[in-house]
């Protein structure tokens, strides 16, 4: 459904609560996966709404603050490390999908969600590759669950330093190799991922 299908579908009565859905932190060695959805309000447009990954921090945090503050709702939910590990990290992705839907304050009509696979829930449902970038509700969600997962990760840099969490949010960076090789994973790492199999199998 394109954006302007969208508004076509709005204004004739046929849908009238629409949520975007988007996911962060399906690639990253450490860390839980973070989904959110937003229910923008379309007499409070905001402007300048993107996929999150081409906004700069600073703008991401800016945008955070006002798609909380505009939305007509919004929620933001977790599948954990011990999730990924035992379901799979597709399967855990769809999870935390289903549950920022379901912790959604409002009722939705029809739900986008940026990609490819369409969560479990109980209303129409549209898979959008892209979506994060072409549909404003979809990049909300993406920058919510951005800013959230970036800041949990630096929480989890504190609780465990030396892995630099909070530098490449659980990202396979080199640096991020260099500390499991000195320090092995910790609680925090997602150990059915092959890198983490692998070093952690390396003597230290």
């Amino acid at each position: 459904m394109s954006q302007t299908d969208l508004f076509d579908a709005q204004a004739s009565g046929q849908v009238s609560m629409v949520a975007g859905c988007d996911e962060v932190g399906r690639g990253p060695w450490a860390g839980p996966v973070v989904a959110a959805a937003v229910v923008l309000d379309p007499s409070r447009p905001i402007a300048g709404l993107a996929d999150s990954k081409a906004l700069s921090p600073r703008r991401r945090a800016a945008l955070d603050a006002q798609i909380r503050e505009q939305s007509l709702g919004w929620s933001i939910a977790e599948s954990s490390v011990e999730e990924i590990d035992r379901l799979n990290i597709l399967q855990a992705t769809m999870l935390a999908m289903q549950r920022a839907v379901a912790t959604l304050p409002c009722r939705i009509d029809l739900l986008l969600v940026d990609g490819n696979r369409t969560p479990s829930v109980a209303m129409p449902c549209r898979a959008i590759v892209g979506g994060d970038a072409a549909h404003p509700a979809i990049s909300a969600a993406s920058i919510i669950a951005k800013v959230y997962r970036d800041r949990l990760m630096a929480e989890l840099g504190q609780q465990y330093p030396g892995y630099g969490f909070e530098q490449h949010s659980g990202y396979g960076t080199a640096v991020h190799r260099a500390a499991l090789l000195t320090l092995g994973p910790c609680a925090a790492h997602r150990r059915s991922f092959a890198p983490i199999r692998r070093l952690s199998a390396l003597p230290r």
